[in-house]
């Protein structure tokens, strides 16, 4: 997970949407260690390479597909075995960071949300 200080979790709002990986990106690991490098104008942008370490990894390899908060924060609970205010505090923290990176999106909310979501679904209610 991108590297941060203890802090409030502030998850009004982040507990409404669904989160899924932005399609701009291209992300490997290396090392053990997950690389995203955003892709512009067609061109990865070397300038911009962002690292996680293995919670921000799990977190990214969940959000392949649509994902809420609360499964991301029953994720590292239980992978972590950390308290839910902890695995809260640290999945809100990077939600924020990536989605203001632009390489987390918000592509709807839970109450619009009906059935299993999906990729194709979402793009069928005009939510990507």
């Amino acid at each position: 997970m991108l590297r941060t200080q203890d802090r409030e979790p502030d998850c009004l709002g982040l507990d409404a949407q669904i989160f899924v990986r932005t399609r701009s990106v291209v992300s490997r690991v290396v090392a053990g260690e997950t690389l995203i490098v955003p892709i512009r104008g067609k061109v990865g942008d070397l300038a911009s390479i962002y690292s996680f370490n293995e919670v921000g990894s799990l977190i990214w390899r969940m959000l392949e597909t649509p994902k809420q908060l609360s499964e991301l924060v029953t994720a590292v609970e239980k992978t972590y075995d950390v308290r839910m205010e902890r695995a809260e505090q640290d999945v809100a923290g990077f939600l924020k960071e990536v989605l203001a990176a632009g390489l987390v999106e918000a592509c709807g909310d839970v109450v619009a949300a009906t059935g299993p979501v999906g990729r194709e679904g979402l793009v069928a209610m005009g939510a990507l």
